[in-house]
């Protein structure tokens, strides 16, 4: 799978509020690097903590559930695009079906 906005993922782990989450972070794009997920079923049998949202939108628990990733997955194009990360507290205060794309 192809990554958009990773550059971006790695630097929210450089800003101290997330600097716990950065070696999970790294390990997370690295599998998902070497994924070919289908489907979101085939996401969910590597990733069964994973909340799928929608056909797209997935959320991924970083860090033992401390921090959540939101991606939108294009399955066909193979291509996973970073939605939006922060603490799980940050999480709690957003509409996880309608947040934007980071930036």
């Amino acid at each position: 799978m192809r990554i958009i906005k990773e550059s971006s993922l790695i630097e929210y782990c450089k800003q101290s509020k997330y600097q716990q989450a950065e070696e999970s972070v790294k390990a997370w794009i690295y599998e998902v690097r070497f994924s070919t997920w289908n489907n979101a079923n085939a996401l969910k049998a590597k990733y069964g903590n994973a909340s799928i949202i929608s056909s797209k939108r997935v959320v991924f628990n970083i860090k033992g559930n401390d921090y959540r990733l939101i991606v939108d997955i294009e399955y066909k194009l193979k291509i996973v695009f970073v939605v939006w990360f922060g603490t799980h507290i940050e999480y709690d205060k957003i509409d996880v079906k309608t947040v934007s794309y980071a930036n």
